[in-house]
């Protein structure tokens, strides 16, 4: 922009009001200098053009002597999105030294340390931000997310409602939600993702979250209702497929969840929880060595997860390939030793590979961990098969009292637990 043109001269003596405006007009001249590149510095900005705009800001800065505030603080701004958190930090810091009293200058601070780890430093700058705006939702937030990794859950709670009250908005329902899930307060986490829906009742994420944490409860209509809800929204998110086709596994339909893990793969083609499930459906329709080829896939791109072993190891027990089976079912235990089936289904491997002995000690560690009816089944079947006849016995009395514990409709849910309990019961008279 061309500078303000000098004031006219006229033939006449200047009046006492001229003079008192030629020389506020040079007292302003800095001030001019200093913003006159401003609106040119925003729109490259805003269009990302962050090469043009940080040699205009240079040049601008060095027009004003480093005296700049808008200048500096959108250079802090690209150095961030570059990447660059410790020169973005020193940058804000400038621009508050500049205008102490600029809220949006002392937010940035927080932030930046924030993003460098720095949690109570953030916090102690988002104190001193409240002075000058007590009613920002955004402060309250940012202190909430503050607390958060800083484990201090009660406080972050404080903030994070503090800033609904203020000023609702979905990052704090979704952060609020995160908090509860955090300490298993999974109904509490629910409520307020509810509440979140009935001012942002299309939005996927919360639609998703929703669906998810109740499929966590187990409550797999609810789960599926508001997974499909999401899918509405945003069909090609690969989170509500993966969790949507889940449930469709879980029910058997097969077909159906390797159509929607088709569409999930093409979105996110390196996610191990995906590949996994498709292993698991092909595992279901007896392609085994489909299943084999896609749960490797799963375990290159995991290989932490103790849940992709633990199916490999599923997959070659059901294949007769024990001696993989034990590597993956250890493998499993390794990593999730709490986990009682990956026990039992040790214990089966080891029987098969005739180390009777060390398939009694993973049988016991397994009951010792859960009350299972399937645990003292296969328990007993083991024995009686080593002719361990009294022994046997007494586990087979273990699962009837434990299989009498369960409902109709469990009891009732696998003929082959019922086939086999027959024939049992008729060895044991």
């Amino acid at each position: 922009m061309d500078d303000p043109p000098p004031p006219e001269r006229s033939n006449s003596s200047l009046s006492a009001h001229s003079v008192r405006s030629a020389s506020s007009s040079v007292s302003q001249q800095g001030g001019t200098i200093r913003e006159k590149r401003n609106w040119l510095i925003h729109l490259l900005y805003c269009r990302q053009d962050f090469f043009d705009c940080l040699i205009l800001i240079e040049e601008q800065l060095a027009e004003c002597r480093g005296l700049c505030e808008y200048a500096i603080y959108i250079k802090a701004m690209i150095k961030r999105a570059n990447g660059e958190l410790a020169e973005s930090l020193q940058l804000f810091q400038s621009a508050t030294i500049l205008n102490p009293h600029n809220v949006a200058n002392l937010k940035q601070v927080g932030r930046s340390l924030y993003l460098l780890g720095k949690h109570r430093a953030a916090i102690g700058i988002y104190e001193e931000a409240k002075a000058y705006a007590e009613e920002d939702w955004e402060i309250s937030h940012n202190m909430g997310l503050c607390y958060l990794y800083l484990k201090n859950y009660d406080k972050a709670e404080d903030c994070f409602v503090k800033a609904n009250v203020i000023q609702r908005h979905d990052a704090t329902y979704v952060q609020l939600g995160k908090l509860y899930t955090l300490q298993d307060k999974y109904h509490e986490s629910i409520d307020v993702y509810l509440e979140a829906l009935d001012y942002s009742p299309e939005n996927p994420e919360l639609l998703t979250t929703v669906g998810l944490l109740y499929l966590r409860l187990s409550e797999n209509f609810k789960a599926f209702d508001y997974l499909g809800n999401s899918l509405t929204h945003d069909p090609k998110n690969p989170k509500t497929i993966l969790a949507a086709g889940s449930i469709i596994q879980d029910h058997s339909d097969m077909d159906v969840a390797l159509t929607k893990y088709r569409i999930a793969a093409v979105q996110t083609p390196n996610s191990a929880q995906l590949w996994n499930n498709i292993g698991m459906c092909f595992f279901g329709k007896h392609f085994h060595i489909a299943a084999i080829s896609c749960l490797k896939r799963a375990l290159y791109l995991a290989p932490f997860e103790w849940i992709i072993a633990y199916n490999l190891g599923l997959v070659y027990l059901n294949t007769g390939q024990y001696a993989s089976a034990f590597h993956y079912f250890s493998a499993s235990i390794n990593l999730k030793p709490d986990f009682a089936s990956s026990y039992m289904y040790l214990a089966i491997t080891l029987n098969r590979l005739d180390d009777f002995e060390n398939a009694c000690s993973a049988y016991e560690k397994a009951i010792s961990m859960e009350r299972d009816h399937l645990f003292e089944l296969n328990y007993c079947i083991t024995l009686y098969n080593n002719e361990e006849t009294d022994l046997a016995k007494q586990h087979f009395q273990e699962f009837q009292a434990c299989f009498a514990e369960l409902d109709d409709e469990t009891r009732q849910s696998d003929q082959d637990i019922l086939d086999v309990r027959s024939k049992l019961m008729e060895v044991f008279k």
